[in-house]
């Protein structure tokens, strides 16, 4: 079975990005609105941002957005953290806040 990353147009942008020195390194993030808990899509936005950043040796950030601050809650802080490190993925540095 093949174990390598089948190329899409992300890895493409990419690969063209680094090769042609825009950017030298990788740099992604998930911004999820602590107002609820995730879901299905998040799950796949988590896996696509860290993955990428993982395959490219690269780093993600988690940046929580701010929008909503009357619906926000610790209880949701925590188990985003939470659902994040069991997906099997650790953000770069500080939990960040926009």
């Amino acid at each position: 079975m093949d174990t390598e990353p089948r190329s899409n147009f992300l890895r493409t942008q990419i690969q063209n990005d680094l090769d042609s020195g825009v950017v030298d390194r990788v740099v992604t993030r998930f911004p999820p609105e602590p107002n609820g808990f995730l879901h299905i899509g998040h799950a796949k936005s988590i896996t696509v941002n860290f993955g990428l950043a993982e395959q490219y040796g690269g780093v993600c950030n988690l940046r929580f957005d701010d929008t909503n601050p009357e619906k926000e809650s610790q209880v949701f802080i925590d188990a985003i953290q939470a659902d994040v490190k069991w997906l099997g993925y650790q953000w770069a540095g500080d939990v960040r806040y926009a």
